[in-house]
């Protein structure tokens, strides 16, 4: 298995944005007979498909690169006084990975079936779900604030 996951959801409707603009121009162009409005309708509608076609690889999650980033910057969190990393460092994977596998959904809707896996998924961290839910909000926080920034509103519906 790869080292590194698509966030697909996310990365097609990041990839429909900037592409269908762009494709959306260019295939408006393209059609010759219609003008105006019509055009530009059809133009973006052409140009959100295979934007979101080649943004499927635009969004990836590197999980090296975020386990490097909550591994320096675990300990200024306040959940983490005085804890190991080897106990928060799954906690912090799970919310990667689980971002990924939700595209377009929020922490707080997929929360429930987070709980119910983490058993499964934590390895040998020795945190409970009660524990573990604010290292792996965390992290799904992270690459949403990432996705929000490259997205302008609140693509991420969570007021900010």
């Amino acid at each position: 298995m790869s080292d590194k996951t698509t966030a697909t959801g996310m990365g097609a409707a990041l990839g429909g944005v900037a592409g269908g603009v762009a494709g959306g121009a260019a295939a408006g162009a393209a059609v010759g007979g219609m003008t105006g409005p019509v055009g530009a309708v059809v133009g973006a509608a052409a140009g959100a498909v295979i934007g979101a076609m080649a943004g499927n690889g635009a969004a990836k999650v590197d999980p090296a690169l975020e386990d490097s980033y909550w591994r320096d910057n675990y300990a200024s969190r306040p959940y983490a006084s005085g804890a190991s990393y080897d106990d928060y460092g799954p906690a912090y994977g799970y919310g990667v990975n689980s971002y990924s596998r939700y595209p377009g959904r929020t922490f707080d809707d997929v929360e429930p079936d987070l709980a119910r896996d983490w058993q499964t998924a934590r390895g040998r961290s020795s945190l409970d779900w009660e524990r573990a839910r604010p290292a792996s909000r965390d992290a799904w926080q992270r690459l949403s604030d990432r996705v929000e920034r490259a997205v302008p509103g609140d693509s991420d519906g969570d007021g900010l």
